[in-house]
């Protein structure tokens, strides 16, 4: 293995440890990292960091099925929606110059740390989570232990792969930044099923949007399968240590780096930043 893909395989470590240290929503940090790190534009950094978020919340995913907190039939139906639509964003991403893709990606990253950033200051200023809607579409069945899937349901959840599955291939994301404020918002689930189900939706977008793009001859398989293999094994140890670090501290901490990845990312397309 050579210098280059030494440094692919730690940076993939980095991002795997955030997926388990923070949440399905980490993953987004993946494509800044590339274009940093490695040199990448937008529009190649992009299946990589899918590759690579797909295969660690691939690993989140099977764990969570063990431990039976996954709502595959939930994620069934997101991730389909979301395959199917991530093909247009693929489409979209190849005839959009850089600098429109690395601005809109550096306003998404914005919009996903503000929330998660919001979220954990209320969560440390109150001392508990903050408190979910009244009214939620998607609800477990008590006797079942499965959600009533009924027709707001189905609409909630249709909408969230559509954006998932959009963003999935036109910025490279995972989309656990939209799937665990959806499902939050929606659902009655607890927190550690939303992120197993966010996990599983995360793993099925993001694998076949990697499939698209092998197709079409833009997966840069020599970066891409030491970033891939370093984000599993950066996942696998970071859950060893994530019930001892992960909390509102932690998601600040994460908030603060992905605003920072954000204002250079927009620096740099906008040739703010020194070469």
């Amino acid at each position: 293995m050579n210098e280059h893909s030494l440094l692919g395989a730690g940076l993939g470590a980095i991002i795997g440890a955030i997926l388990a240290l923070t949440g399905a929503g980490g993953g987004i940090l993946a494509v800044p990292l590339l274009v940093f790190g490695l040199g990448l534009s937008m529009v190649e950094a992009a299946p990589i960091g899918l590759l690579a978020v797909g295969l660690a919340a691939s690993v989140g995913a099977i764990l969570g099925l063990r431990q039976g907190i996954v709502r595959y039939r939930a994620a069934g139906f997101v991730a389909g929606i979301g395959i199917l639509m991530a093909p247009l964003g693929l489409w979209l991403a190849h005839r959009l110059p850089n600098l429109p893709l690395a601005l809109l990606f550096a306003v998404v990253l914005l919009y996903a740390c503000g929330r998660i950033l919001r979220k954990a200051s209320l969560e440390l200023k109150q001392g508990r989570p903050a408190p979910r809607p009244a009214f939620q579409p998607c609800v477990l069945n008590p006797a079942q232990g499965r959600l009533r899937w009924t027709l707001p349901c189905a609409r909630a959840l249709t909408f969230t792969g559509l954006l998932s599955g959009l963003l999935s291939g036109l910025l490279g994301v995972g989309g656990g930044f939209v799937i665990i404020p959806a499902l939050s918002r929606y659902t009655n689930l607890d927190s550690k099923s939303i992120v197993a189900t966010s996990l599983a939706v995360i793993a099925l977008v993001s694998l076949g949007s990697v499939v698209t793009a092998s197709l079409s001859g833009v997966m840069h398989w020599a970066v891409g399968a030491p970033f891939a293999l370093g984000a599993v094994l950066g996942l696998v140890l970071g859950r060893q240590v994530a019930s001892h670090l992960a909390g509102p501290r932690l998601q600040q901490l994460f908030a603060v780096t992905g605003i920072c990845a954000a204002l250079l990312l927009a620096g740099g397309a906008l040739g703010l930043l020194p070469h």
